[in-house]
């Protein structure tokens, strides 16, 4: 996609109708509590407790909501490309402020902010360094989580369209990920992987049947991950979270 094809998807996906904008908004505060207790662990394995907090690519300001209803952070920013979602997240309790950007040079000057967050942003965009070496910029240290697309599940073709339809363009494994954040003149400093809970994998079952079928591949999934890691990383789409900081730093 082009700039100002990306721009028209993303405005899009926040112009629905009714019903399709209800469901999205309960998809998106669910996926919110997820990505908030991903964010606060991160933080504590690395003793960072930051004061001001920029989530680029914020959408409809869910997850920095989340974040203000556990008294994650003072002050809470966004930035998002679409119009749409800009208005919605402004409306959110505990977000201070959100501007519209461009998808590659924020409006703020270097180290504006303790902590950048690009949650599920990297994987729909064209030079995932570009973008994170512009958040290393404005923020101290910068917090990612992708899925890990690059397995055996994820390249199956129906698996392939559902990622396109949500803009998927990119395909990271844990290793890429890791190459990307060195090229952006970051260092990890604090990882992990989530095979997501059970309320998310039942998320979209709509009859008793599709539910049970969804418990019983979340059981063997979350079984699969927590005794043969690297067997499940081949298997299946994890989620990979890692706290970053400049390389000559340390978060304090």
């Amino acid at each position: 996609m082009q700039d100002a094809e990306l721009l028209r998807f993303y405005e899009s996906a926040y112009s629905q109708d009714a019903e399709a904008s209800v469901r999205h908004s309960r998809w998106r505060a669910l996926s919110a509590v997820g990505k908030a207790a991903h964010v606060i662990e991160l933080c504590t394995r690395a003793d960072l407790r930051p004061d001001s907090v920029l989530d680029v690519g914020c959408g409809d300001g869910a997850l920095l909501g989340e974040l203000h209803n556990r008294g994650f952070g003072v002050r809470r920013a966004g930035v998002e490309i679409a119009e749409q979602a800009v208005a919605s997240a402004r409306e959110r309790d505990g977000v201070d402020s959100v501007d519209r950007f461009d998808g590659r040079t924020l409006p703020f000057p270097d180290e504006a902010f303790d902590l950048g967050i690009l949650s599920h942003v990297l994987e729909h965009v064209r030079e995932p360094t570009v973008l994170l070496t512009e958040v290393a910029r404005v923020c101290r240290a910068v917090l990612v989580e992708v899925p890990l697309e690059a397995n055996l599940s994820a390249e199956r073709s129906a698996k392939r369209l559902q990622a396109v339809a949500v803009g998927h363009l990119q395909r990271f494994t844990r290793g890429d990920m890791r190459a990307t954040v060195s090229a952006s003149g970051l260092r990890i400093v604090a990882e992990m992987e989530d095979p997501l809970p059970l309320a998310v994998h039942r998320f979209h079952s709509a009859t008793a049947r599709s539910r049970a079928v969804a418990t019983v591949r979340w059981a063997l999934r979350a079984g699969m991950h927590r005794s043969v890691p690297p067997l499940a990383r081949r298997v299946f789409t994890l989620h990979f979270a890692c706290l970053c900081v400049h390389r000559d730093i340390r978060p304090h």
